[in-house]
C-alpha cells in the first residue's frame, strides 16, 4: 500500500496563471477544504504546497460530528467514511496482557437534529487524498513542490512570489490565505504575534508502523511507573498502527531503528514484531492564537492562526471550520459584490472559537485525560455575538435555536411525499430561507438567483416540504417564523412572520452583496 501517492505530477501546468482570485498557501486539510468551497462557488483559486506531495502521516485522526456536517456539504463525507471507521475501545496492558478495557470515544446515538453524532476516525493522509480528489473534480488546482517565498500587498490585491523547480514565478491575487501550518511563513512575514497558555515542555514521538501479533480490536496503551505512556491505534482502512510515545526520554531520533527500540522498550512487543516504520515525527505541544486573523488582503487559517495540544482532537476540526467560515465570505465579496467589511467577520467569529478550543485542549492536556465526549463535538459552538447575527423574535421556548446557532437537521418530506432532510435543502453554496408555517413572503422582492438564495417553505398553503413527523417543529419551534440559514449552516436571522420580506431583504443586503438588492421582480 503506497501512502499519499498524490505527488508533484498533479495540479496545474508549469506555466502558472498570472492572476487568480485567491491564492492559498498550504495543501493541508485547511487549504484543501477552502479550495473546495471556493471552487464550487466559481471563485478562481490556486493552492500551492511547498512539499512535493501531500503530507504523509496519520497525524490528527478524529473527525468530530460538526466537521462531518461540513464534509457532507462539501461532498466528501461518503468518501471519508469509506476510508475511515470507528475508534475501538481502549485496552490497557499490564504484565503482557490487557487488564482493562474502556471506551475512550463516547458513542452517541444519532437524532433527527444531529445525524452525525460520534467522532469518525480518518487517517490524515487519507483525508488529504479525499479532499484533493474532490478539489480536482470541481476543477480546482493544487501545485505541489511550490513554495511561497515573498508577497506584497496594496489596495487592490496581493503580489505573491513562488519558487518552483528552481524558477521564480509571480502571481497576482485578490486575496492570500495562509494555511501553511503552525510555523507559518506568511504569519511571520506579516509580523503577526501569537499568544496563549504555556504548556509544560515535553516531546512525543508519532509514527505509523506495521506490527505483527497485535490485535486490531483495541486502542492499545501501556503506562510506565513514572506516568509516561505509549499507545498504538489501529488505523481504519489500513494495516498500520499509529504510535504515540509520550516523553521518550529526550530523544530526538525518529529513525526506524529508534522507533523500534522505543516501542520494544515501552511495550511487551519484541523488536522483530515491529515490521516496518512508514512515517515518524517528533511533536512538541504548543498552544497559541494569532493576535489577528486578517491583515489587509491576507488571512490566516488553520494552524497558521491557532495551534493546540492534540488533547481532545480539536485542531484539525477547528481548522476545517475556519476554511468553511472564510470560504463563503470570500465568495460573496468576489462574486456578488458584498462589502469587503464582511471579511472582517471571519476573525470576529473564529477567534473566540479558537480561544474556547485552546482552553478546552489545554485543560485536557494538563489533566492527562484521553476522554473524548460529546462536549468536544463542536455542535454547540456558534456566533451569537457576531455582527452578522440578527435575532428579532421574542418569547421563544427554551431550547429553540436562535440566530448565531447551528441550524439543526430534520427529516421531512417533499410536497409529493418523498423523504428528504433539511440538510439536503441547505447543501450547496447558497443561503437558505426557511419559511415556517403560513408566512406572507413576497418572493418577487428577493433575489432570484438560486445560487445565492433558495426559499424553502415548510408547511403553510403552498409548502415545499412537509413536516409529517414533527421533526422540523421539534428542531425549530412551532413558528410561524422566517429563518435565514447562512451557507455555512448557521442561523443569520430569526424573525417573526410580520414584515418578513423586509426583514429578510435587510439581512441579505448586509451580508450577501449587491446582488441581494436586485429583486426577482
Amino acid at each position: 500500500m503506497e501512502l499519499n501517492n498524490v505527488k508533484d505530477s498533479v495540479g496545474v501546468a508549469d506555466d502558472l496563471p498570472t492572476t487568480v482570485d485567491v491564492l492559498i498557501a498550504g495543501a493541508g486539510p485547511t487549504g484543501l477544504a477552502l479550495g473546495i468551497d471556493l471552487a464550487r462557488r466559481g471563485v478562481r483559486a490556486l493552492v500551492v504546497e511547498r512539499q512535493d506531495r501531500l503530507s504523509p502521516g496519520a497525524r490528527g485522526t478524529g473527525v468530530q460530528p460538526r466537521t462531518q456536517e461540513v464534509y457532507e456539504d462539501l461532498g466528501v463525507l461518503d468518501a471519508m467514511r469509506a476510508v475511515g471507521g470507528q475508534y475501538p475501545p481502549l485496552g490497557l496492558w499490564e504484565d503482557g496482557r490487557i487488564t482493562e478495557v474502556s471506551e475512550m470515544i463516547e458513542r452517541v446515538d444519532p437524532t433527527p437534529a444531529v445525524p452525525h453524532s460520534t467522532a469518525l476516525m480518518v487517517p490524515q493522509f487519507r483525508a488529504l487524498e479525499v479532499l484533493h480528489a474532490r478539489l480536482t473534480e470541481l476543477g480546482g488546482s493544487v501545485l505541489l513542490g511550490t513554495e511561497l517565498t515573498a508577497f506584497t500587498q496594496d489596495a487592490d490585491g496581493v503580489t505573491v512570489r513562488l519558487q518552483r523547480a528552481g524558477a521564480s514565478h509571480t502571481v497576482r491575487s485578490a486575496y492570500l490565505v495562509a494555511a501553511d501550518g503552525g510555523r507559518s511563513t506568511v504569519r511571520r512575514e506579516l509580523g503577526t504575534g501569537m499568544s496563549g497558555p504555556s504548556l509544560e515542555p515535553g516531546v512525543a514521538l508519532l509514527a505509523d508502523v506495521r506490527i505483527d501479533g497485535l490485535d486490531r480490536d483495541h486502542w492499545h496503551r501501556w503506562i510506565l511507573p513514572n506516568g509516561a505512556f505509549s499507545a498504538l491505534l489501529p488505523l481504519a482502512g489500513t494495516d498500520l498502527f499509529q504510535t504515540l510515545i509520550a516523553a521518550p526520554e529526550g530523544s530526538t531520533d525518529t529513525s526506524p531503528e529508534a522507533v523500534r527500540t522505543l516501542l520494544s522498550t515501552r511495550t511487551h512487543l519484541a523488536p522483530e514484531q515491529i515490521r516496518e516504520v512508514v512515517w515518524s515525527s517528533l511533536f512538541r505541544p504548543r498552544a497559541g492564537m494569532a493576535d489577528s486573523y486578517r491583515t489587509g488582503r491576507v488571512f490566516l487559517a488553520g494552524d497558521a492562526a491557532h495551534v493546540h495540544s492534540p488533547a481532545g482532537g480539536q485542531g484539525l476540526n477547528t481548522s476545517v471550520q475556519d476554511a468553511y467560515n472564510l470560504g463563503w465570505k470570500l465568495g460573496q465579496v468576489l462574486r456578488y459584490g458584498a462589502p469587503d467589511s464582511l471579511l472582517d467577520s471571519y476573525g470576529t467569529e473564529r477567534r473566540p472559537i479558537a480561544a474556547h478550543i485552546l482552553d478546552t485542549s489545554t485543560r485536557l492536556h494538563r489533566s492527562g485525560s484521553l476522554r473524548r465526549g460529546r462536549d468536544l463535538h463542536q455542535l454547540d459552538l456558534g456566533y451569537p455575538d457576531s455582527p452578522l447575527t440578527r435575532e428579532l423574535r421574542t418569547d421563544l421556548a427554551e431550547g429553540t435555536p436562535v440566530a448565531g446557532d447551528r441550524a439543526p437537521d430534520a427529516p421531512c418530506r417533499t410536497a409529493d411525499g418523498r423523504p428528504t432532510r433539511l440538510f439536503d435543502a441547505f447543501r450547496g453554496p447558497h443561503f437558505t430561507l426557511l419559511a415556517l408555517g403560513d408566512i406572507e413572503l413576497d418572493e418577487a422582492q428577493l433575489p432570484a438567483d438560486p445560487a445565492l438564495l433558495r426559499v424553502v417553505r415548510v408547511g403553510g398553503p403552498a409548502p415545499d416540504l412537509l413536516d409529517a413527523d414533527g421533526h422540523v417543529q421539534d428542531a425549530y419551534g412551532s413558528g410561524p417564523a422566517v429563518l435565514l440559514v447562512r451557507p455555512d449552516g448557521y442561523l443569520a436571522l430569526g424573525a417573526p412572520a410580520e414584515g418578513a420580506t423586509a426583514r429578510v431583504s435587510a439581512a441579505l443586503a448586509d451580508i450577501a452583496g449587491t446582488a441581494a438588492l436586485q429583486p426577482a421582480g
